[in-house]
């Protein structure tokens, strides 16, 4: 018998594309229902709803069998920062308490409490562009950048840590790489704000043994 061992197209790159590749990601999450759960393929949309979420992929005792059902659409992040990158933000269900820091991060200290909708607001606002990425003009300086901003160079996305470029691959992470220079930045900047105000993403531990390393 033969079994299509094919990867579902449901892995998110940097910039936002969902595409077919054998990444193992640290994070799920979804846009909605994208998918045509008889055959697991995509449908043409990308989204049907704002709340583009990052989700841990174990809760409790639940399991999911990916792309078999009409509740929504399993996607997968290599790691928080990719994730933010494309314009997600933490689930306020299953990842509540960094959902919430990442709340009181993202309004920079401000009695008013969001909700849920209009972080989504904002974050929709800055994810496209004419239908395409948005690509955001940088800040500051990369080495000045917050940890987990991500960057565009030469058509290639990299995560900023600790002042170092790590490039984003379908393979992980490669790196550190002196001497980018960046076009702009993928991260959404309200997502940047948030990170410079202390939100802290969950980086796949290749960057902190890349780093480990390096300073050895």
């Amino acid at each position: 018998m033969n079994i299509d061992r094919r990867p579902l197209q449901n892995r998110v790159t940097p910039f936002g594309d969902i595409v077919a590749i054998a990444q193992r990601g640290l994070f799920t999450g979804n846009r909605g229902i994208i998918h045509d759960p008889e055959t697991k393929n995509l449908s043409r949309r990308r989204w049907t709803s704002k709340a583009w979420l990052i989700c841990t992929c174990d809760y409790g005792d639940r399991r999911r069998d990916v792309m078999a059902g009409r509740s929504w659409t399993e996607l997968f992040f290599l790691d928080e920062a990719v994730a933010l990158a494309a314009g997600h933000r933490p689930c306020f269900f299953c990842r509540r308490e960094a959902a919430l820091s990442f709340r009181a991060a993202w309004t920079g200290g401000s009695k008013t409490t969001p909700s849920a909708g209009d972080l989504d607001a904002v974050l929709h606002s800055e994810r496209l562009s004419g239908g395409r990425k948005r690509i955001h003009p940088l800040p500051s300086p990369l080495a000045e950048l917050p940890d987990g901003t991500m960057v565009v160079a030469s058509d290639s996305a990299y995560t900023i840590a600790s002042g170092r470029c790590f490039r984003w691959t379908e393979a992980g992470y490669h790196g550190p790489e002196a001497g980018v220079t960046a076009e702009g930045m993928l991260t959404p900047p309200s997502t940047v704000r948030a990170l410079r105000a202390g939100y802290r993403p969950v980086l796949h531990p290749d960057i902190a043994s890349f780093l480990s390393g390096s300073t050895s």
